[in-house]
């Protein structure tokens, strides 16, 4: 391969990463090139090599434009707290694909249903109980409150501010 064809594909991957499938198979496992048809495209993600996918910085640049790749990272990754909060920030429904310890996370949550109410359905049993966590989701979105505890279906704040949605 040469210099010029690798910057080439460089060039076109930051245009529309895409370009990234019909590259030659060792470019696509250029740490660079890949990064920055990542960069241009996060889904490319789910298609290149598990070493990459298991990179971090490219998935942080993944997660940070969609957090729903969450899904598809390398099984490692997820349990990083900062993936994960990246992830949520950018997409709440992200929080289905964290693990189970983050879901009991309460800023990773609060983010998460910040970013999207409705991602209070994925949060622990324990969280869909915090009166904060609960508020903050239904702020967002009033259909939230239907993912709440039994308790929280009734307290005044919460069902005022459900309505104001």
């Amino acid at each position: 391969m040469s210099v010029h064809e690798r910057e080439a594909v460089l060039t076109a991957v930051k245009q529309d990463g895409r370009v990234l499938w019909d590259a030659p198979e060792e470019l696509q496992s250029d740490r660079e090139v890949v990064m920055a048809a990542v960069n241009q495209n996060p889904w490319i993600l789910v298609y290149v090599s598990k070493e990459l996918q298991s990179d971090r910085e490219i998935v942080m640049t993944a997660v940070r434009k969609d957090g729903m790749i969450l899904e598809y990272v390398s099984k490692e990754l997820p349990w990083d707290r900062e993936v994960v909060l990246a992830a949520v920030q950018s997409a709440g429904y992200a929080l289905e694909y964290a693990p189970k310890e983050l879901q009991s996370d309460h800023e990773v949550v609060m983010a998460a249903v910040n970013q999207n109410g409705f991602a209070l359905r994925y949060a622990s049993e324990e969280l869909k109980a915090d009166r904060k966590i609960v508020l903050a989701a239904v702020k967002r979105d009033r259909h939230a409150l239907k993912h709440a505890s039994d308790e929280l279906h009734w307290d005044r704040e919460i069902l005022l501010a459900s309505k104001s949605t």
